[in-house]
């Protein structure tokens, strides 16, 4: 499958520090994603490059993210509050198309 990972990287004013962990943590579960046999894409590393040469970060990290999400075939959401994580994974349920979540273990008592 063609999976789209989606996750914080702004979320909640992050810091430098924090959208840096953000984007590892995304692209960590792609790199699994890649392992189990899937092609796996990440909006925000899609768009970066874009914003770099000049294009403006409202203009366009969620435009592009979410035409992104019209190509693909499923969605993982990873990760906590995100309002731009949120839009890609609802652009998926509305065409259909699953959405899955990383479920963390709890360690036994």
């Amino acid at each position: 499958m063609w999976i789209m990972v989606s996750g914080p990287y702004t979320a909640g004013g992050a810091g430098t520090a924090e959208r840096a962990a953000n984007l590892r943590a995304m692209n960590e579960a792609a790199l699994a994603l890649h392992r189990m046999g899937h092609v796996p894409v990440i909006g925000v590393n899609m768009a970066l490059p874009v914003i770099e040469a000049g294009g403006g970060f409202d203009e366009v990290m969620m435009p592009l993210s979410l035409a992104l999400a019209e190509r693909y075939d499923a969605c993982l959401r990873i990760g906590g509050a995100s309002r731009g994580g949120d839009e890609e994974a609802e652009r998926f349920r509305a065409a259909g198309k699953p959405v899955f979540r990383v479920i963390e273990e709890v360690p036994a008592p």
